[in-house]
């Protein structure tokens, strides 16, 4: 089996905005020792309550990326987005949207009107996905994936809906720029699942929902993040309840160059970040149309 490294919490979540609480499960900034690459950070905003809305979206107004993409996953409520490329769209449960910053754009993420105006729970994930320096400087682009075309997968003991990457020879819904996997793997109640992927891939699981067992060695619940060493082996997961276990798969080959970052900006030298910095300053990275 592969060997699990670690198994890590945290307790600390903070607001982004004002509709997005979110408990930061790796960055860039802070955790290299994780082994994420060529992921830079998790935010995961665990399921909430939120009153009907009718003055104003709860959000994220107009900010800018450079040098990598983000991708966020709504499993519960809905996120209307605008980006400076003029896409824009509602991501609706079940459904991903995968940005690429490249070069550089600004945009906005908010509650959608609707979610707004009837209120209830709330639950998403996004992911900075980093850009290999050969495609940092990349043409923005905008994926809506609807979850609709985000293929599933059978498995023994529970399933898999691949967002990203290639798994059992399926391909996922997502261009990407990198070799990695994002998925969605869920765990029959009382059942026991084997994952197998790359020995090449970083491996990282993030339970979402229920109480896991990794291994036979380690049990895990909601908001835990294991952490695998790259090496070759299976990963057996067991559900120990009795509904469904929901965890998020993040892997890949790792991005081993510089990492320079200054917040919404990821390069590879100090000398882009500032460079970035004054692209923004200038009104280069792009602006969103009034809505």
């Amino acid at each position: 089996m592969r060997t699990l490294k670690n198994i890590y919490q945290n307790q600390q979540s903070h607001w982004v905005g004002n509709g997005f609480h979110v408990t930061p499960l790796f960055s860039h900034m802070s955790d290299e020792q994780l082994q994420t690459s060529p992921f830079l950070m998790l935010d995961y905003a665990a399921p909430r309550e939120f009153a009907p809305n009718f003055s104003y979206p709860r959000g994220v107004g107009e900010h800018p990326h450079r040098g990598f993409e983000t991708v966020t996953i709504a499993y519960h409520g809905e996120v209307a987005h605008r980006d400076g490329s003029g896409a824009e769209g509602i991501i609706s449960e079940g459904d991903v949207q995968w940005m690429t910053a490249g070069r550089g754009t600004v945009h906005e993420e908010f509650h959608s009107e609707t979610f707004s105006q009837r209120g209830g729970v709330f639950e998403m994930a996004q992911i900075w996905v980093n850009l290999p320096r050969e495609h940092k400087l990349v043409e923005p682009r905008y994926q809506h994936l609807s979850k609709e075309n985000i293929p599933q997968i059978e498995l023994d003991g529970g399933s898999l809906k691949l967002i990203a990457g290639e798994y059992h020879g399926v391909q996922g819904a997502a261009l990407t720029y990198s070799e990695l996997n994002i998925a969605d793997v869920l765990v029959n109640a009382n059942a026991t699942l084997r994952l197998s992927l790359p020995e090449t891939h970083n491996v990282s699981l993030v339970v979402r929902c229920g109480n896991v067992e990794f291994n036979q060695s380690a049990t895990a619940q909601a908001k835990d993040l294991a952490i695998f060493e790259r090496e070759a082996g299976e990963i057996l997961i067991h559900n120990l309840g009795d509904e469904t276990a929901e965890i998020l798969l993040l892997s890949g080959v790792p991005i081993d160059e510089p990492i320079a970052a200054y917040g919404p900006f990821v390069m590879n030298t100090p000398e882009e970040i500032r460079e970035s910095i004054e692209l923004f300053r200038r009104g280069e990275l792009g602006s969103l149309q009034a809505a």
